[in-house]
């Protein structure tokens, strides 16, 4: 059960980071954009980068740090989306889809590492 669902994760995760990719690469170019869109994408294609690393773990304290890692980096990618939307550089309409599947694999993950965070203890 666990590997299917580190790799529906891993895809998702994936999934997320290029669709952000496509969607930064559409948007006008402007200072503003450029640079909150760069942030976006560090922090979007780290979570996948992450999560990968979670899957490949050697031990559950390492499992447990890059799991914080990736919800860190999911809240960020949240974080990221709202300023651009709520600052109008980017229609808010444009980024619900993205915004609403960035905040389930933050809650799943962040989910995930609790349970992490219990075994340790």
């Amino acid at each position: 059960m666990e590997n299917s669902m580190n790799e529906q994760f891993r895809n998702r995760t994936k999934t997320l980071a290029i669709s952000i990719v496509k969607m930064y690469g559409s948007w006008r170019k402007c200072d503003e954009i450029y640079i909150m869109g760069k942030q976006l994408l560090r922090c979007s294609t780290s979570v996948a980068a992450n999560y990968r690393a979670v899957c490949r773990a050697r031990s559950e304290k390492e499992r447990y740090a890059k799991m914080c890692i990736v919800v860190e980096e999911a809240d960020e990618t949240l974080f990221w989306l709202e300023l651009l939307g709520e600052s109008e550089l980017v229609p808010i309409m444009s980024l619900e889809k993205i915004y609403s599947e960035a905040e389930e694999i933050l809650k799943v993950m962040a989910s995930y590492k609790s349970k992490l965070e219990n075994k340790l203890k």
